[in-house]
C-alpha cells in the first residue's frame, strides 16, 4: 500500500515536472514569438492615444479600457480561431498572408513619411462633447477596427514563428502572446495618456523637487508622443521589409536574402549585422511602402478626375 502511495506520489511529481517545463516551453515560445512583432506593437501604441485626445480626464480610461478589451476579443475570438485552422489545414498560405500583412506595414509607415513630407497629414481627432455618448462610442469603435487589423498582423507573426509546435502549444502560446501584448500595449497607452494628469498632481505637492519632475512629465509628454510616433513609423518600415525579405526567400527567390545575409557577414556579424540586416529591410520597406502610396494615390486621382462633370 505504501510503496503503491510512494509510486503514485512520484507519478504525481514527474506529471507537475513535465507540466511546468511546458508551461516553461510555452513561456519561451511565446516571448520569442511577441519580440518577432515588436515592429507592430510600437505601431499599435503609437496609434491608440489619438483616439482619446479631446475626451474629459475622468473618460480617458474608461474608453482605453473599452478598446483594450476590443481589441483581445478580436485576438481570442476571432484572429485566433481563425490563425490555428490556417496554421493546421492551410499552412502554405501563412507566408504569403504573412507579405500581404507586411506589405501593408511597408504601405503605413511610407504613407505617415510621406504625408509628412508633403504637408498633408490628416487632421487631429475632432474634439469631443461632455456626455456625447455617441461621439465615444464612434471613437472606441474605430479605435477596435484599427486594432484589428494590427492584432491579426500580431498573431500572424506570432504564429508563423512557433508554426512547427504541436497544435495545443502552439494555441496555448498565441492565447499567451494576445493576452500578454493587450495588457503591454494598453497598460502603456493609459500611462502615457495620464502622464500629463500625474504630472499637474506632482506639481501640487510641496516639494520642489516633486515639483520639478511633474512639470517635467507636463512638459515631456508632447515630445513622447512625438518619438513614439516616429519610432512606430521606423518600426513598421522594418518589420514590414523584413518580413518581405524572408517571405520572398521562403517563396524561392533566394538572391535577395542571400545577398543581405553576404553583407552581414561581411561586417562580422553580430550586432554589426543585425543593423545591417535591419537597414536593409527598413528601405526594402520604404520602397515597396512608397510604390503602393504612388500606385494608391493615382488611383484615387484617376477616379476623381472620372467622377468630376464633363466640361460643355
Amino acid at each position: 500500500m505504501a510503496g503503491g502511495l510512494v509510486a503514485l506520489l512520484d507519478d504525481i511529481a514527474a506529471l507537475a515536472k513535465l507540466a511546468a517545463a511546458s508551461i516553461d516551453d510555452v513561456g519561451a515560445a511565446a516571448g520569442r514569438a511577441s519580440v518577432k512583432a515588436a515592429g507592430v506593437v510600437v505601431d499599435d501604441t503609437a496609434v491608440t492615444p489619438r483616439y482619446v485626445q479631446g475626451f474629459t480626464a475622468d473618460r480617458e480610461l474608461p474608453i482605453i479600457r473599452k478598446i483594450a478589451v476590443g481589441s483581445l476579443r478580436n485576438k481570442l475570438l476571432i484572429i485566433l480561431p481563425a490563425a490555428l485552422l490556417l496554421s493546421q489545414f492551410l499552412p502554405w498560405l501563412l507566408t504569403p498572408i504573412l507579405m500581404v500583412g507586411g506589405t501593408y506595414l511597408c504601405y503605413e509607415g511610407a504613407e505617415k513619411i510621406w504625408e509628412k513630407v508633403s504637408g498633408h497629414e490628416h487632421e487631429q481627432t475632432p474634439a469631443a462633447v461632455d456626455g456625447d455618448e455617441d461621439h465615444e462610442k464612434t471613437m472606441v469603435g474605430g479605435a477596435i477596427r484599427t486594432d484589428f487589423i494590427l492584432s491579426a498582423e500580431i498573431m500572424v507573426i506570432a504564429l508563423n514563428e512557433v508554426e512547427t509546435e504541436p497544435f495545443v502549444s502552439r494555441a496555448l502560446i498565441l492565447v499567451v502572446v494576445a493576452i500578454a501584448i493587450t495588457v503591454l500595449v494598453y497598460g502603456v497607452v493609459a500611462l502615457i495618456v495620464k502622464m500629463d494628469d500625474i504630472g499637474l498632481a506632482l506639481t501640487q505637492r510641496e516639494s520642489g523637487g516633486v515639483q520639478a519632475v511633474g512639470r517635467g512629465l507636463v512638459a515631456g509628454m508632447p515630445k513622447l508622443l512625438a518619438v513614439l510616433s516616429t519610432v512606430g513609423i521606423v518600426a513598421m518600415l522594418w518589420v514590414g521589409g523584413h518580413i518581405l525579405l524572408v517571405g520572398v526567400d521562403e517563396l524561392g527567390w533566394h538572391w535577395l536574402y542571400d545577398t543581405v545575409h553576404h553583407w552581414e557577414e561581411a561586417v562580422g556579424g553580430g550586432a554589426l549585422g543585425w543593423v545591417v540586416n535591419t537597414a536593409v529591410s527598413a528601405v526594402i520597406g520604404l520602397v515597396v511602402g512608397a510604390v503602393v502610396v504612388a500606385v494608391i494615390t493615382t488611383v484615387k486621382k484617376a477616379r476623381s478626375g472620372d467622377s468630376e462633370p464633363a466640361a460643355h
